[in-house]
């Protein structure tokens, strides 16, 4: 039998709800997700397209907070200096990202430096949750091409705003398929799109439109080099290629997406990605 003294131990230390010493050695339970911090993951998508971009270290509007984790991780995994966690997602954070990525394995695409939702989840274990996710879906066949399923949603959209259906001569995932695209059709979120029988208004509201749903779309011409089409990047694409990855900050830049970096020539809209339009 417990003692009197015994007894009125035990009652002290339940009412003030001591805890038992944890021992020497003995494993700390993880905080639990609903404590930790979130990282918006349309935020630090559009930040790692427009930021490495910039002549300066202006920071997307709305990612800091977002990008600041994403790279304090990237730090206590020893991928990135200290003087670079700042909220910017600039050339060097994509680097330490692609990096990291090619440390779980993935290559080409997968290891663009373009945080994907696995990676970013795998990222924030034990530090942070991920909100906002955008996916680019499974690979389907559209007007005879390869997209993903964010694009082909994306394309329908438009065409309905249109009123008609366009034809397709190039699609996503193509790698090395038109020399003149300069690889941004080897990953996801790209199309060119016939002008043939077009007016010139009709080509422009086709560019516009598409703007409107949340890509990244010019014509381009002879005098450019290339024989009349839309070219057209779905913004925040997850699986971007380098290449498209650049043209679409370039855009939200107010650029044309060539190699000479020109002022955008086409109609002028308010820059969303497909997300942002969806939610109005």
């Amino acid at each position: 039998m417990l003692t009197k003294a015994a007894v009125l131990t035990a009652l002290t230390a339940a009412a003030l709800a001591v805890a038992v010493p944890v021992q020497a050695g003995a494993a700390t339970a993880a905080l639990p997700a609903a404590a930790l911090p979130s990282t918006n993951m349309e935020a630090v998508l559009k930040a790692a397209q427009i930021d490495p971009r910039r002549a300066d270290s202006t920071q997307t509007p709305g990612a800091h907070d977002s990008v600041l984790l994403v790279e304090q991780a990237l730090q206590a995994k020893g991928l990135l200096d200290a003087k670079y966690v700042d909220g910017y997602f600039g050339t060097t954070t994509i680097t330490a990202y692609s990096q990291y990525q090619k440390s779980l394995g993935y290559t080409g695409i997968d290891a663009s430096g373009l945080p994907g939702k696995t990676s970013l989840e795998k990222l924030g274990d034990g530090r942070f949750t991920v909100s906002g996710v955008v996916s680019a879906g499974s690979h389907v066949t559209y007007h005879g091409v390869t997209l993903n399923t964010r694009t082909k949603a994306m394309l329908v959209e438009a065409e309905k705003k249109l009123g008609y259906q366009v034809s397709l001569t190039q699609g996503s995932y193509n790698p090395g398929g038109v020399d003149a695209s300069a690889g941004t059709h080897d990953g996801g979120g790209a199309m060119d799109i016939s002008v043939s029988g077009m007016s010139t208004a009709t080509r422009t509201t086709v560019v516009k439109t598409l703007r409107q749903v949340g890509f990244a779309a010019w014509l381009r011409t002879p005098a450019q080099g290339f024989a009349y089409h839309i070219h057209a990047m779905a913004i925040s694409d997850p699986d971007l290629s380098s290449g498209a990855q650049h043209q679409t900050g370039d855009y939200y830049l107010g650029m044309n997406g060539l190699a000479g970096r020109g002022a955008d020539d086409g109609p002028s809209v308010p820059k969303v990605t497909w997300e942002e339009y969806q939610r109005g």
